[in-house]
C-alpha cells in the first residue's frame, strides 16, 4: 500500500514505495525546526501582504492557523505524518487543512530549498546564543576557582612529566583563554550566517515582487543573502558551527582528561563529590569520574558530525541535492552534546576540591626547580645559559644519586660542580619561590593570576 504526497502536485500519479518513503522522509528529525519554520512563514506571510501578493485577510488567517499549529506542537498534540516527508510539508498541509485556500497561498515566492536553508540558519543562530551563554558560565566558574587558588602550587607538566611548578589558578585560567576563543568562534559564526536566504526560492530567485530585505529585517538578520544559488546550495555556516562545537569539545575534553588523571588516587590532586562520580557494580571502593569521561567521549560525536557534513557537501555541484537532507542530524546532535558537556563541566569545576598539600608535594617532585637553578646561575654568575643548563644537569644527577631533591643537595656538593655557587642559591629552589618569580606577562606568578582573574571577572560580568 502506497500513498501519494499531494504537495507534489500533478506530476506523479503513483505514490512512492515504502522503502522510498523511509529513505526520503526527514520528519523524524527535522521536526526540531518547527519553531523556526513557523517563524519564517509568519515573516514571509507578512511580507506577501505588504507587497500586495496576498490580502490582509489571508495573512490574518495564516497567522491564526500557524499560531494554532504552534500551540498543538507545544502540547504534543500535532499529528506528524511521514508521508508528508518533512517539517515544511507537515505544517503547510495542516495549515491548509485548517484555513483552506489562504494556506495554499503562503508558499508563493519561496521554495522548500530556501525555506530549509532559512530554518537551519535560524536554528543554528538560536543554538549559538544558548551555547555562548554556557561557555561564559564555564569561564566564570573557572575564574572563580582560579582566584580562590591563585597561590596554590601544583606541578606543571610537559610530556606528562614534571616540568616546572605552576599555580592551580594559572592552570585553570589557561582553559578560560581556550574557551574565550571558542566563544569568539561561535560569535564569528553567528555573524557570518546572519543573512537570510528566504526568497531565493528554488535556486534562481522569483518573479514575484517580494521584499527580501523586509523579511530579513523581520527575522533579525543583517540582510538578505546576495546570490540565490549560493543561498540554497551552501551549508558552510553549519560546517563552521560544527567546527566551533568540535573545537570547544576538544578543549573540554582536554580538561576532562586532566580531571580523570587528577582524581586518580595515585595523583590525588582533586576530589569530586557523589554528584559527578559513579560507583562500580562489583567493586565497592570505586569512585569513577564518569562525568569527565563522558565529556571526553562525546567530543568524538562532535568531530564525527563535522567530518560527516564536510563529506556530504564535498562532491555536490550547485545547487540543491537531496544529499543535503543529511545536514541536520549531526548539527542537532553536536549542539545537544556540547550543551550537556558544558553543563557537566561547569558543575565539575564548581564541585571539585583541590588537595593543596598533595599538589604542593607533587609540585616539588622530579627536580621541578632545575630551571630556576639554571636561571640563578645565569643571573648571579653571568654564566651563558647553555653552560648553566649543563651545570644544572650535573647537579640534578648528583641529587638523584643521593636520593634527594636539589634543595637537599649540600652546598659543598654543588660547589664541587661549580665553585662559585653560594648559599643564596637555596632561595630559588622552593616551589613557592619558583612560581613567585614567574612575573612575565602571562606567567604563573600568583599576582599575575589574581590580576588576570579580575580582568576576566570584569569582562564576563
Amino acid at each position: 500500500m502506497v500513498s501519494r504526497n499531494l504537495q507534489w502536485g500533478g506530476r506523479f500519479t503513483e505514490g512512492p514505495s515504502a522503502i522510498m518513503r523511509a529513505i526520503n522522509a526527514s520528519i523524524g528529525f527535522d521536526r526540531k525546526l518547527w519553531r523556526q519554520d513557523i517563524q519564517g512563514s509568519l515573516a514571509h506571510a507578512a511580507m506577501l501582504r505588504h507587497v500586495g501578493i496576498i490580502s490582509a485577510e489571508d495573512e490574518a488567517a495564516i497567522k491564526s492557523g500557524l499560531d494554532s499549529i504552534a500551540a498543538r506542537i507545544e502540547a504534543g498534540e500535532f499529528p506528524w505524518d511521514e508521508g508528508l516527508e518533512d517539517i515544511h510539508m507537515n505544517i503547510e498541509a495542516r495549515l491548509t487543512e485548517g484555513i483552506g485556500e489562504a494556506g495554499k497561498r503562503l508558499h508563493t515566492g519561496r521554495s522548500r530549498n530556501d525555506q530549509v536553508a532559512l530554518d537551519l540558519r535560524l536554528w543554528v543562530r538560536d543554538a549559538i546564543d544558548g551555547l555562548t551563554g554556557q561557555v561564559e558560565d564555564v569561564m566564570r566558574a573557572l575564574v572563580a576557582r582560579a582566584e580562590e587558588h591563585a597561590d596554590t602550587v601544583m606541578p606543571g607538566f610537559t610530556h606528562l612529566q614534571p616540568a616546572q611548578p605552576v599555580t592551580f589558578g594559572h592552570h585553570l585560567l589557561a582553559y578560560v583563554e581556550m574557551l574565550s576563543r571558542d566563544r569568539g568562534r561561535l560569535l564569528d559564526c553567528r555573524a557570518r550566517l546572519n543573512e537570510s536566504p528566504l526568497g531565493a526560492a528554488a535556486l534562481a530567485g522569483t518573479g514575484f515582487p517580494i521584499d527580501r530585505h523586509r523579511t530579513a529585517q523581520a527575522l533579525g538578520f543583517a540582510g538578505p543573502t546576495r546570490n540565490s544559488l549560493d543561498s540554497v546550495a551552501s551549508r558552510d555556516f553549519a560546517a563552521e558551527f560544527l567546527f566551533a562545537c568540535a573545537m570547544c569539545g576538544t578543549h573540554l575534553s582536554r580538561f576532562a582528561e586532566e580531571v580523570v588523571i587528577w582524581t586518580n588516587p595515585y595523583f590525588g590532586f582533586v576530589k569530586l563529590s557523589d554528584a559527578f562520580t559513579t560507583g562500580s557494580s562489583i567493586m565497592p571502593q570505586k569512585r569513577n569520574p564518569d562525568a569527565a569521561e563522558l565529556v571526553r567521549g562525546k567530543t568524538g560525536r562532535m568531530n564525527g558530525a563535522l567530518v560527516g557534513l564536510l563529506t556530504v557537501m564535498k562532491g555536490l555541484a550547485l545547487t540543491y541535492f537531496k544529499d543535503m537532507q543529511e545536514d541536520k542530524e549531526g548539527v542537532f546532535d553536536a549542539a545537544e552534546s556540547l550543551t550537556l558537556c558544558l553543563a557537566a563541566m561547569a558543575g565539575m569545576v564548581r564541585d571539585m576540591r583541590p588537595d593543596a598539600a598533595r599538589l604542593k608535594a607533587a609540585a616539588g617532585a622530579g627536580f621541578s626547580t632545575a630551571t630556576d637553578l639554571a636561571d640563578w646561575l645565569v643571573r648571579e654568575l653571568r654564566m651563558p645559559f647553555r653552560d648553566a643548563h649543563h651545570v644544572t644537569g650535573r647537579l640534578v644527577a648528583a641529587a638523584e644519586a643521593r636520593g634527594c631533591d636539589l634543595a637537599g643537595l649540600p652546598l659543598a656538593k654543588m660547589q664541587a660542580v661549580e665553585p662559585r655557587i653560594t648559599q643564596a642559591v637555596f632561595g630559588v629552589l622552593t616551589v613557592e619561590a619558583s612560581v613567585a618569580s614567574r612575573t612575565s606577562y602571562g606567567g604563573t606568578a600568583p599576582e599575575n593570576v589574581r590580576r588576570m582573574a579580575a580582568e576576566w571577572r570584569e569582562r564576563l560580568a
